[in-house]
Parts: structure tokens; sequence; C-alpha cells
């Protein structure tokens, strides 16, 4: 077995030759909160002198002024069970916008006080239709604190499902990142998808769900919080190697593989002592940019030992450990049998669309196409077909783990997931609708966001409507601006790094100039933020948000708008921009602020207030 010192030299090598992919792991791992939360959490130095004199609130980024009646403010009286004053905010809400369409206030485009269409609004803007469900909910007999209830057991129920399928499944995936990086040369940015792949993801999350469970009730005692740490040490190797071992299965194998090895793991760990305080030292920049890796890495140097080690001595259940070629390299013959169809493919030339002019402009530099027509469906096809043609080719050269050599049989793969080939051009429509969609993703996160933080709903942004275009503009422009980078996973995310900051910094400062210094966002006090309009933390995540875009949801999303017929796509697509457009015109002259929005402060006062006089109560 080789030494400490040894793991952790192959570590560093293998750190070396996949430093991208490693980092982005590691920080994906510590951004949705399954490892390394720690490092974050030293990043996130707030300034409190700095917010009291800005009037921020840096944990929000909201900003003090007045506070006026909101939709919130009608739905907060109803679940407390006053109906009526729920009901009465919601019809001084709509009344207020009926007397600005009368008196001329608002944009005449915009009328709300006549027609069923204004009616809709109204009742959706000022929460009646919101306060209606719960009066009528109250009307069958259900009480208030069934109300409540059924509101909180929905929203645990989203977040549970959130935290099973994936912040508690991560460990598996971030641990055959790393063992793949071990042999292989090169890791695609698709191996992140390897348990759908293989439709897998379910018995992979329940496995490590009872791991955690079992670990929890074993937390009870004393004795157990430090020794079945170390007997379930290997569970996320063992189900990364095997994705189709039932959990009983993994953590029996995982104890019987630490017997005797408990003490040595737990030395191994105190070696990485001296990297965590200069984590402390440098602001958790090192732990980030290089020990988070570092100990991913030579942590799986340390389960090839053990696996080596359990396998020689035949240890009950070792047989589990099947996935020979993730630690060893086939013979070049046989890939070339096993890949034959796609070696084949090469001898097939690309058909590139006759494209002239303005379009040929378009599609070579941006990947931009007017319609997916019969020329264009063809060159995708081509495009992925080179993609395969450029993996198979890597496969063969034994730098890429052959995925058809896996322990799971190729027939099994997930057929969905294999078509997300991100060599594509996206027609104008798919990139209209593009927008919109991650308009809507971006306004439902923030909302949710201070939903579940603050327990209040905010329309978050400066529009009406619900969507938050700097998100869908800034999808649109990495899938665009960013179209020759997509070969070159770590230049993407550099360069989506640079373009996010680029969009959100000079979007917060148009905003302001144009809105008398008004802010809607503000990162004053965090680490490495500029004039308050970015931060570090920030570009951080979307630059991953980006990738995640580019390599992911947009050619998934693409799959599916190409099915839509253009009689459908196109009358969408218009009625989305109408729409778009009036509520730009509406809101420039009447923008979405108050309570939540540019005013987060007060909302908090005022929150405390509230809960403070329920106590009082």
């Amino acid at each position: 077995m080789m030494t400490r010192k040894e793991m952790k030299k192959r570590a560093r090598q293998a750190v070396k030759k996949h430093y991208g992919i490693f980092l982005a792991a590691c920080l994906i791992a510590a951004f949705v909160g399954s490892e390394f939360g720690e490092s974050l959490n030293l990043v996130k130095q707030y300034d409190t002198q700095q917010a009291e004199e800005t009037g921020t609130d840096v944990s929000t980024g909201g900003t003090t002024g007045a506070y006026e009646a909101t939709m919130a403010d009608a739905l907060i009286n109803a679940l407390d069970g006053d109906i009526q004053g729920g009901k009465e905010i919601s019809s001084q809400l709509t009344q207020g916008e009926v007397e600005k369409t009368k008196e001329g206030i608002t944009n005449p485009m915009l009328g709300r006080s006549r027609g069923v269409l204004a009616g809709i609004v109204n009742g959706i803007t000022s929460g009646s239709f919101l306060v209606s469900m719960i009066s009528a909910a109250r009307g069958i007999g259900a009480s208030q604190n069934v109300v409540l209830a059924l509101f909180i057991i929905l929203a645990l129920l989203i977040w549970f499902c959130g935290w099973f399928f994936f912040v508690n499944m991560y460990q598996a995936v971030s641990r055959r990142i790393f063992l793949e990086g071990r042999i292989y040369n090169k890791i695609p940015i698709q191996r992140f998808l390897v348990f759908l792949r293989v439709r897998r993801w379910c018995r992979v999350s329940m496995t490590m769900f009872m791991t955690t469970l079992l670990y929890g009730f074993w937390c009870l005692t004393i004795v157990g919080i430090v020794v079945k740490k170390y007997s379930y040490y290997m569970v996320p190797y063992i189900v990364a190697e095997n994705p189709d071992i039932r959990w009983r299965d993994a953590i029996t194998l995982s104890r019987k593989m630490m017997d005797g090895h408990k003490w040595e793991c737990f030395v191994f760990e105190c070696s990485f002592i001296p990297w965590k305080l200069l984590g402390v030292v440098t602001s958790g920049l090192s732990d980030i940019f290089f020990l988070n890796s570092y100990r991913m890495a030579s942590f799986a140097e340390y389960y090839a030992e053990i696996r080596a080690v359990s396998k020689e001595k035949e240890i009950p259940g070792s047989e589990l450990l099947n996935d020979r070629y993730l630690f060893e390299k086939a013979d070049e013959e046989l890939l070339k049998r096993e890949y034959n169809d796609v070696i084949k493919l090469m001898e097939m030339p690309v058909e590139k669309p006759p494209l002239k002019g303005i379009r040929a402009f378009l599609a070579e530099i941006f990947g931009i196409t007017i319609f997916n027509r019969d020329d264009e469906e063809r060159f995708r096809s081509g495009q992925e077909r080179q993609l395969k043609i450029l993996y198979t080719k890597e496969v063969v050269k034994g730098n890429i783990y052959p995925s058809r050599l896996s322990v799971l049989p190729e027939k099994m793969k997930n057929g969905r997931v294999e078509q997300i080939h991100y060599l594509r051009h996206y027609s104008v429509s798919t990139l209209i609708l593009l927008f919109f969609i991650y308009s809507f993703v971006g306004w439902l996160w923030e909302v949710s966001l201070h939903l579940i933080t603050d327990g209040e709903f905010v329309n978050r942004g400066i529009m009406h409507g619900p969507w938050l275009p700097i998100y869908g503009a800034g999808a649109v422009l990495i899938l665009t601006i960013l179209y020759k980078f997509r070969r070159h996973p770590l230049g993407a995310f550099i360069m989506t790094i640079i373009l996010c900051g680029f969009i959100e910094y000079f979007s917060a400062y148009y905003l302001e100039i144009t809105h008398n210094g008004q802010k809607w966002w503000d990162y004053s006090g965090y680490f490495l933020n500029l004039h308050g309009r970015i931060c570090g933390e920030g570009l951080l995540v979307f630059g991953l948000g980006g990738m995640a875009i580019m390599y992911l949801t947009a050619p998934l999303l693409d799959n599916f708008l190409r099915k839509i017929p253009y009689k459908i796509l196109v009358p969408l697509c218009v009625v989305l921009i109408l729409c778009f457009g009036a509520d730009s015109a509406y809101s420039k002259k009447h923008p979405n602020v108050g309570k939540g929005i540019t005013d987060y402060k007060g909302a908090c006062i005022e929150i405390q207030h509230e809960r403070q006089e329920v106590m009082r109560l």
C-alpha cells in the first residue's frame, strides 16, 4: 500500500492535470452545500459599518426607502386568519391602479379599469386570487392552522426534493469525477451527468440518503459520531464506482473495507490541518483554489488503495467493486472493437448548410440561425456526429473513460441525456423563448429565496411581470457571444464570469443613473465587490450557472423547442414580446419598488414588528 506522501504526490499531479474541472466540482459542492461550505463562509465577509452608513442590508443587497402595501401584505393577512383584511388590501391595490388609469397617470396601453383582461391582471397583481383561494379553503372547513400547514408542507416538500435528488447525492458525483481523473487525461463535462446517463440517479440518491439517515441516528451516541463517520467513509466512492449497488450492500461493504483503517483515515485527514490553517489566513481562498481539490484527489487515491487491499483479501462484497476500467486503462484493440460503429462515422463527410452573407456570419460567429431548416438540421446532426468522433478518438487513445465498458450495459443509457450536444446553432425563435424561460427562472429563484429566508412573497426586479430580464439576457449572450468557446470548458467558464460581470455591473449602473440613484441590488460589504454592483461570490455563481446553461439546460430545452410547430412557435414569441414591451414601457414610468425590492431593510423592520406583535398576543 502506498504511503500518504506517495498518495499526495499523485493527487497533486491529478490536480495539475485536471485543475479546471476539479475546481468546478468543488465549487459546485460548496455552493449547493454538500461539502466545503466553510470555504465560502470565510469568503463572505460583511462590513456592517459600511452597510449602516449606506442604508444597505448586505445579506440581501437591498436598500432603504419608503414602505408601501403590496400583494405580499394581503397574502400575509390572509394566512394569519384575517381574510377580510387581506381582501381590503387587495381591493385598495386594485382601486389604486383603476384610479391611475382614469386619471391618465399610467400608460394608456396598460389600462387597468375596464375589460376581462384588466380584471385578471388586477387579480394577480393585487393578490386577490390567492386571498380568494385561502378564503375558499377556510370556507370548506379548513382552519387557519391547516392552511398554514399546507403552505409549510408544500415548501418543505420542494426543499426536500431538491436536497434529496441533488445536494444529497452530489458527493457521489464529485467522487466519480476525481476517480476518473486518477487514470485518464481528460474528463468531459458531461461526466457530471454520469448517473443520469445510466438511469441510476434515484438509486444513488436513496443510497446517500440512507447513509445520512443512519449516520444521523448514530450521532445520538457519543461514540457513533466518530466511529460511524469512518465506517461509512467509503460509501460515496463505492456508489461512484457502482451506481447499481443497493444501499444496504454499499453501507455494509464500506464498514468491512474500513475495518482496521479508521485510525489511518483519521490521521490522513489530520495531515491537512496545516493547509486548513492557511485557509484561515487567506480568508478561504487557498481552500477554494487548491486545498479542496487536493484533498479530494488525495482521498480518491486512498480509496483506490483500500479497494485494492479489500479485493486482495476477498472480503465479502468486494466483487461488487467491478468497474475495472475506472482503475486501469483498456487495451486499444478492445476499445476499437467496442467503438467500431463510431469509428466508421469518421469516414462520412460533415455537411455544412449553404449559408451566405449575414446568415453565414451569424451562424459561424454567434451560432445563430434564422430558422431550423432541413439543411440546418443536417448540420446539427453532423455536429453531433463530430462530437461523437472527437470523443471516440480520445477514448481509443486512452485519454477518456470508456463508458461502453462500464458496469451498466450500453442499452441502459438514457437517450434524452445522450442528446445533449452543445455544438449547435440556435434559431432566433429558440433564443427568444430561452430569454423568457431564463428570465422567469431567475425571477422564480429570487422570489423563492426571499420567500424562504424572510417568509414573504416579493415581486423582485424593476418590472412588474414574472421575469428578470438580466437572467434571460445573460443566458442568450452566453450562448451567442461565447459560441466560439464551447469547445473549451475552462475558457468558457472564465469568459462567462467576465461577460456576466460586465452585464450585471452596467445594468446596475444604468438603473442608478436613470432612476435617481435607486438601487435594486447592492453588494456593499461583500468580499471582492466593485462599487457594490458586482462581487466575487456572485460572479462564481454566474460562472457555474453559465456552464450549466451552455452544456446542459439550453441544449435540452432546444431539443424540446424544436418539436414545436412554427405556427405555434412564432405567435407565442410575438405575444411574449408584446407583453414584455408593455411591461417595459409601464415600468419605465412606474418601476417596481417598495418593501423587499428597493426597501429591503424597511421590510425586515416591518416583518420583525409584525412578529413581535404576534408574540405579544
